[in-house]
């Protein structure tokens, strides 16, 4: 309760006085574009339909939550300076259910688009799901191979990015902890990630994302695990249809018995999964297609599938989403999305959900 009061406090004081404090040098000079409050929250209904026990009970859950709820700070300061500063409120996104700092950093500007270096915690240049915004996501929640082998989703680094929407070559190479949201580095290795696109054609994109380092194995005598993480994506924005897909592919190379990270959402790790020593191939893909119709109903439907371990028969998972996005206005829209999931062991575990999300 102390920490989400203190936020509170914050965010209460930005909110009416940033563009003032800002602008007035209380900073110690010119801040440039001052300061700007930015944020979108999305309460969600979801349905969770479990099947029956042995006596013919329902065992189907239902809530009401956030799925997200943020709220953040960013800007420029003069000279060749800009931050970002966006903390997540709902206490449904960690375990901990307490408000917690996502995304945290200062780049230096003065190469302009050719190359701008930032410094603190942020996404991982991996993958073209996982770099999409959460409020301009196609369906309510990321694939799952996604999830899994670009995780961490959040890290803390150094990163150097250059390109925009209108270049040919748009890139991001980042040296990282490898350790995830708000954790100190547990072994000194860094993460080295980076992510290339080319866009030879204005509704056309390709690229490509990658990602090695050493991981901790559970016994710290033994030699450190190695990581490695490959990506391809495609995306077809024409008009207003769209096609999007990604394929990953990746090693988790153990020397020793060791608890292998289970990732989840943007929280960081979730689970740990115990592992004898050996290679363990992952891999997965999805495929996406949606159309914006002149009423601002867009339909959506995606297919995704990941293989924990490619030497395991029963090890996969595939996911089924219908989704409907009305565009409600610029700032606000209504999802609902029908997941069917198959696995190898036939389990009824299908969800329902419905998001509404406003920006501001």
């Amino acid at each position: 309760m102390k920490t989400f009061r203190n936020l509170s406090i914050l965010f209460a004081v930005l909110l009416f006085s940033s563009t003032a404090v800002f602008s007035q040098g209380c900073m110690g000079g010119d801040s440039g574009d001052g300061a700007k409050v930015k944020g979108f929250i999305q309460p969600q209904f979801m349905y969770n339909f479990n099947g029956d026990d042995a006596a013919g009970n329902s065992l189907d859950e239902n809530s009401f939550m956030f799925n997200r709820a943020r709220l953040g700070v960013l800007g420029s300061i003069i000279y060749d300076i800009d931050y970002y500063f966006f903390t997540e409120i709902s206490p449904f996104k960690n375990q901990a259910a307490t408000p917690h700092l996502l995304d945290a950093y200062v780049s230096y500007t003065r190469f302009g688009k050719y190359a701008k270096i930032s410094l603190g915690q942020f996404k991982s240049p991996f993958s073209l799901e996982q770099n999409t915004g959460c409020s301009e996501l196609y369906t309510v929640n990321r694939s799952d191979v996604v999830t899994q082998l670009a995780g961490p989703m959040r890290d803390l680094g150094v990163m150097v990015s250059g390109g925009n929407d209108t270049t040919l070559l748009r890139y991001s190479l980042g040296f990282m902890n490898g350790t995830g949201l708000g954790v100190y580095d547990d072994n000194g290795n860094k993460h080295l990630v980076g992510r290339l696109t080319v866009k030879p054609l204005e509704f056309l994109q390709v690229g490509g994302s990658f990602r090695t380092g050493k991981v901790n194995p559970t016994n710290p005598d033994s030699v450190k695990n190695d990581l490695y993480r490959y990506a391809g994506e495609v995306k077809v924005d024409y008009k207003n249809f769209m096609f999007q897909g990604e394929y990953m592919m990746g090693t988790d190379r153990l020397y020793s018995p060791s608890m292998v990270p289970v990732y989840g959402g943007c929280g960081g790790i979730v689970a740990y999964d115990t592992k004898i020593a050996g290679d363990y191939h992952k891999s997965g893909y999805y495929a996406m297609i949606s159309y914006k119709t002149s009423w601002n109903i867009e339909p959506v439907i995606k297919f995704d599938s990941y293989t924990a371990d490619s030497d395991t028969s029963n090890a996969w998972s595939d996911r089924l989403t219908f989704g409907i996005n009305y565009f409600i206005n610029d700032y606000s829209r209504l999802q609902i999305n029908y997941v069917y999931v198959n696995e190898p062991t036939a389990v009824t575990n299908d969800m329902l959900i419905i998001q509404l999300q406003a920006k501001f």
